[in-house]
């Protein structure tokens, strides 16, 4: 630490990727934490130079499909592995697991998920005794949402993972191809600073609890899910019975229930924290785990 403090030498991704290659360690791998799209364009050149990837950076498998099949191919071509298992879910074993039953023969029929920790603490919180905005205030508040809380409601968050899933099943889609219910109200969009937006907010609370009083009705609670079948992918705010899996969903935890052809009666359900850094970083530390033990 005390070496990269003192340094004078200005770093940049291409620094960096150069000095990798000249280091020319046998059984490298990159780990990539961040979120930024510059250093996911790098991974091509990385993969093609013998180092493997692990990342739950989702940008690179959520951008073309194009860029995402030549990412695979590339990696099956110099013989490293490409690992991405906390792209969805945090350190829930969803990616890994989904691959298991395709490569065994099994056939995937649909997948709901709840893919947002933050959606889902906002939604389960969200009782009818409480005003929406200051429930979204709160969230922010304790470091669930993004440092603006429209990241979130937006969707598109969730929506790259339903396209990762759905990528991951066979589908050739892309980011637009996915249906996208977008929680933040027109009059709530565009610039305008993070407190302005909590005041408009407050406009539409009559408009959160109508949708709460509509599914408490039905006996039915608020979920924003994602659903993939029949080829197509859609991430949006419904609500469900006291009989489906995700009801009692609470807190930031997240689910996913997998049907398939081996699963059809009863689905498989996966479920736990799906952010946080301890259970991200369990995450990474597996798929780094698990290519020592391929390269060995």
């Amino acid at each position: 630490i005390d070496l990269l403090l003192n340094s004078k030498q200005a770093m940049s991704m291409s620094a960096y990727f150069e000095n990798m290659l000249v280091l020319n360690m046998s059984n490298s791998i990159f780990v990539d934490c961040t979120s930024s799209e510059e250093v996911a364009g790098y991974y091509e050149r990385i993969l093609a130079s013998n180092i493997s990837i692990v990342t739950p950076n989702k940008k690179a498998n959520s951008g073309s499909y194009s860029s995402y099949q030549k990412l695979k191919a590339t990696a099956s071509k110099r013989g490293v592995r490409f690992l991405y298992e906390t792209n969805v879910g945090a350190g829930l074993p969803v990616i890994n697991t989904l691959n298991d039953l395709l490569i065994s023969g099994d056939k995937a029929l649909r997948i709901e998920a709840v893919l947002s920790g933050t959606l889902n603490f906002i939604f389960s919180s969200f009782n009818g005794n409480r005003k929406f905005s200051e429930i979204v205030k709160e969230a922010k508040e304790k470091g669930f949402t993004e440092p603006d809380p429209r990241d979130d409601l937006n969707g598109m968050d969730v929506a790259r993972k339903a396209l990762i899933l759905s990528r991951e099943i066979g589908l050739q889609l892309e980011l637009s191809d996915v249906q996208v219910e977008n929680l933040v109200p027109e009059e709530c969009r565009g610039e305008m600073s993070v407190e302005e937006f909590f005041t408009r907010l407050e406009n539409f609370n009559s408009h959160y609890s109508g949708l709460f009083d509509k599914a408490n009705g039905k006996g039915e609670k608020l979920r924003y899910m994602a659903v993939i079948e029949n080829g197509r992918a859609r991430v949006s705010l419904a609500s469900v019975g006291a009989n489906h899996p995700f009801f009692s969903l609470a807190g930031s935890d997240n689910i996913i229930l997998l049907t398939t052809e081996r699963y059809k009666e009863r689905p498989m359900v996966i479920r736990g924290p799906g952010a946080g850094a301890e259970v991200t970083a369990a995450g990474v530390f597996a798929d780094i785990i698990r290519i020592g033990n391929y390269t060995n």
